[in-house]
């Protein structure tokens, strides 16, 4: 869930645990690891985000199989990470961030799935698995469990009062300083994600997001330096607080954060209206994925947990709890209406089509985005 982020994934999107919460998950994932081995062999120790399953899914798992499922939470994709790389985490089932996942397949972390045992994989969209495989070649290690995008999250009232018959449906309308300067009195928020924010600066710009010349980079920080006076804030944490409140118009951000600041303003009752689009550009598709660690004490128990995930009345209940779209086909009529029919969570076909995949940056082109970055946070 960048990943929340979205998600989540954070609400759907990329769920953020309290300090105390942070606290909780290293200790409960230490026990798992440290216990792994002497425990029997009905167990699936599940290592994921917080608040990404329906209440009763696990339970339900559980009476179905008679399967125990020990579960540990974490709160960002490098806690995940430096599980999986250490080696014997005792975990069997984790949610690696398609990104994070094909850096952690090159490093030989996940087993080969045994898709004998998957026959509910028949049940995913083949156009999203065919997304996923550019960070999992095949489809070897990972199914999709959730996914999302990234777009223009604003107040359509805001946004209208301060740029009146203006389209919104670019990423001009905060990429080009002569628009920003328009919506800097009413608030505009960027993602304090580098590697989203600079690709999808490169996409406005017509280069390729993934692989960047060193022209290309040069080009996206101009960019940014000239709409730096005009961003009130570099944030990934406050945003959908900011736009439930009206105390921004307009934020660069991932479509589950947006969804849950249309869903407070909402409850407060406040009057205000949030919006999300995908701009005509394009922009970038995020996956949540299922990955079995090569280590995993349960590689069997593992599979049938995937496998019951895929079960399209399980994964339609999980959408209908958390709001976060799935890769499951025939899931779709059983997911509620208001979220199935929702492009904030279901894009429509032609707005998929104008999606992209992120690719693992080199060390090199790492290096590179982090100094833009700070250079562009600092306005310099």
């Amino acid at each position: 869930m960048h990943r929340l982020k979205a998600l989540v994934w954070a609400t759907i999107f990329i769920a953020v645990l309290p300090m105390i919460g942070c606290n909780q998950a290293e200790s409960s994932a230490s026990k798992i690891a440290s216990t792994a081995k002497s425990t029997d062999d009905n167990v699936v120790n599940f290592f994921t985000w917080n608040d990404f399953l329906a209440p009763d899914t696990i339970a339900k798992f559980e009476r179905k199989t008679g399967i125990k499922v020990k579960m540990a939470y974490f709160d960002s994709n490098e806690t995940l990470e430096s599980r999986v790389l250490t080696g014997h985490s005792g975990f069997d089932v984790v949610v690696p961030t398609e990104v994070y996942l094909q850096r952690q397949i090159q490093s030989g972390v996940y087993q080969v799935l045994d898709k004998k045992r998957l026959p509910n994989l028949a049940n995913l969209d083949p156009e999203i698995m065919a997304r996923l495989a550019v960070n999992d070649p095949d489809n070897a290690h990972a199914i999709v469990y959730a996914w999302g995008t990234a777009g223009l999250g604003f107040n359509p009232k805001m946004v209208a009062a301060a740029m009146p018959s203006i389209p919104i449906d670019s990423w001009r309308l905060v990429f080009d300083p002569a628009f920003a300067a328009k919506l800097a009195k009413c608030g505009i928020n960027l993602i304090d994600e580098p590697t989203y924010v600079i690709r999808i600066v490169l996409k406005y710009l017509g280069r390729n997001p993934n692989t960047p010349t060193a022209q290309d980079l040069a080009d996206a920080q101009a960019q940014l330096l000239k709409i730096r006076p005009y961003i009130r804030n570099i944030d990934s944490s406050v945003y959908t607080e900011a736009l439930a409140n009206g105390d921004i118009c307009i934020a660069v951000g991932f479509n589950g954060d947006v969804v849950q600041a249309r869903k407070r303003a909402h409850e407060a009752n406040n009057g205000i209206t949030i919006s999300y689009v995908i701009p005509k550009e394009g922009s970038m598709i995020w996956f949540d994925t299922l990955a079995i660690p090569k280590d995993a004490p349960h590689p069997e128990n593992a599979h049938a947990l995937l496998n019951y995930l895929m079960d399209p009345e399980v994964i339609a209940a999980v959408t209908n709890s958390t709001g976060f779209a799935n890769a499951n086909a025939a899931a779709t009529p059983l997911v509620n209406p208001s979220i199935a029919s929702d492009t904030a969570v279901y894009p429509t076909r032609e707005e998929q089509a104008r999606l992209f995949v992120q690719g693992v940056d080199s060390p090199e082109q790492s290096r590179a985005i982090t100094r833009l970055w700070q250079k562009f946070k600092s306005g310099q």
